[in-house]
């Protein structure tokens, strides 16, 4: 069976986590994943899915809107709209190993309500 495409790959694992679909998830990481965002630095598997893992129904809509493949990484950017009305895009890196996610680096876009700018909070 030839391997997925990184584009492939990261399309299931979207899909996967806007169906709330945990199982799928947590089969295309590596045992060594780490998640880092503005709010986490490089955390392991099971702190991800503790803080970064919706416990319900959160977006809308999420749609990929570019996806850039290069070896054995990609970035993705994409846009939400979570179900109170908040859109936003971001970017992730997303670092494979095989058919396995083995890290993934988040960006923060800016965020809108009704069309108007959401500033993130400060941090201190």
């Amino acid at each position: 069976m030839a391997a997925k495409s990184r584009a492939e790959l990261i399309r299931r694992y979207f899909a996967a986590y806007q169906a709330g679909e945990r199982d799928v998830v947590a089969a295309v990481l590596m045992h060594d994943f780490t998640f880092t965002s503005p709010y986490d630095d490089a955390i392991d598997t099971a702190t991800y899915f503790e803080r970064c893992w919706p416990k319900g129904p959160v977006f809308r809509s999420m749609a990929i809107e570019r996806i850039c493949e290069e070896n054995d990484a990609a970035f993705v950017l994409y846009r939400c709209e979570t179900l109170d009305g908040k859109t936003f895009r971001n970017t992730e890196l997303h670092l494979f190993a095989g058919d396995k996610l083995r890290a993934v680096e988040v960006y923060f876009g800016a965020a809108y309500r009704d069309g108007a700018f959401v500033p993130l909070p400060q941090s201190t």
